[in-house]
């Protein structure tokens, strides 16, 4: 457990150890985590920072079958809110005026997405950010097939170029017409990661790094490639097999072919700074912002969808911004206030199901409310 207080804007009461905030301090977090795991998830580890102060802790163990602490400088695959780091990227390059939301696909990836109904013409780079540009995932059968053992090995070290991916997607229709609706598809962010590409003439990686994890200081921020390593300390990373229930290790995946889909590797401290930059105003210009904070429905009661982010109506009425992010091995559920003062980053080692859903919305509604209350 650490306790830090570093962003003292809270009464002094409030302020001092044991507590984080008068709503919800160690004690509650802990709970929270407890149940979290006791929920089935092997090890899991949340970090709570607030203009009350800083809480860490974890729950479980780091390796199945031993008694070994979560690691809360733990590294973990950040999964699906890698593309909140591509659409904060496409925004700048926005605002720099060397590209439009506006542009279609075929401007800057010509001849790419054609064929079998699918045309970019009609599909615009703000379809990209949204999930509205109707093309099949073919990284969704991947992920699937990964789910069990068998799958799991055989894609384990899979190598595709973004190209492949977008190829082997276009052999499909579209699952309905640009722009009618929404529906969530990782390959809208490969495609955005190859926008980027052609746009600055260098790899999204290399502005990831220089427009985000540089001035941001994520120092244990990567971006590994094809590379399947996690670096230490860390907690494994364990996949339920849904044929057979059991669990499976997973730490080691390449997952390069996803790109600016999935593949970042962060830790708590490191993802709820971008978060809190993020909203904070300090990576994006305010038309900018607007932008990618106005959203449509996602067709759930009580979520949106903007560039690259979701908006959430919380129970107790406060609304957050989020993405969840889940790769083989982890589950990443984070949640930050509309004016980036306060985040919530929660990873699991283990999926868990959806008790261990439930229960991870249980922390982060909980140490929303209670530090909202207390701030």
């Amino acid at each position: 457990m650490i306790m830090k207080n570093t962003e003292g804007d809270c009464s002094p009461a409030a302020a001092e150890p044991p507590h984080a905030s008068a709503g919800y301090g160690q004690e509650a977090l802990q709970r929270d985590l407890d149940a979290i795991r006791d929920a089935g998830v092997v090890g899991v580890q949340a970090r709570v920072v607030s203009p009350c102060g800083e809480l860490a802790a974890g729950s479980g163990t780091a390796v199945l079958g031993r008694d070994v602490p979560v690691p809360l400088d733990g590294r973990f695959r950040i999964g699906s809110n890698t593309k909140t780091f591509a659409a904060v990227v496409v925004l700048q390059l926005e605002a720099e005026g060397r590209l439009s939301l506006d542009d279609s696909v075929e401007r800057w990836l010509p001849g790419l997405v054609q064929g079998n109904g699918n045309d970019g013409d009609e599909i615009t780079v703000r379809n990209l950010l949204q999930h509205t540009s109707g093309l099949y995932d073919y990284p969704n059968d991947v992920e699937q097939q990964m789910h069990t053992e068998q799958g799991f090995h055989r894609h384990q070290f899979m190598r595709l170029s973004p190209a492949q991916v977008v190829t082997l997607g276009v052999e499909h229709p579209p699952v309905f017409a640009p722009g009618s609706r929404w529906g969530y598809a990782n390959v809208n962010y490969i495609l955005a990661g190859m926008v980027i590409d052609k746009v600055v003439g260098r790899s999204w990686r290399e502005e990831v790094k220089r427009r985000i994890i540089a001035p941001l200081e994520l120092r244990d921020t990567t971006l590994p490639g094809d590379s399947p390593l996690l670096p230490r300390p860390r907690a494994e990373g364990y996949t339920q097999d849904v044929t057979t229930s059991r669990l499976f290790r997973s730490t080691e995946v390449s997952l390069g072919w996803g790109g600016p889909a999935a593949e970042i590797i962060s830790t708590t401290d490191d993802l709820g700074r971008f978060w809190r930059a993020l909203l904070g105003g300090q990576l994006l210009p305010q038309p900018q912002l607007r932008k990618m904070t106005t959203t449509i429905p996602m067709g759930v009661p009580g979520w949106e969808f903007g560039l690259g982010m979701a908006r959430q109506q919380l129970s107790c009425g406060i609304p957050m911004w989020s993405h969840a992010g889940g790769t083989p091995g982890y589950m990443t559920d984070n949640a930050v206030t509309l004016d980036g003062r306060t985040s919530v980053i929660v990873s699991r080692s283990t999926d868990g199901g959806s008790l261990a859903q439930s229960e991870a919305s249980r922390l982060i509604e909980h140490a929303i409310r209670g530090t909202s209350a207390a701030g």
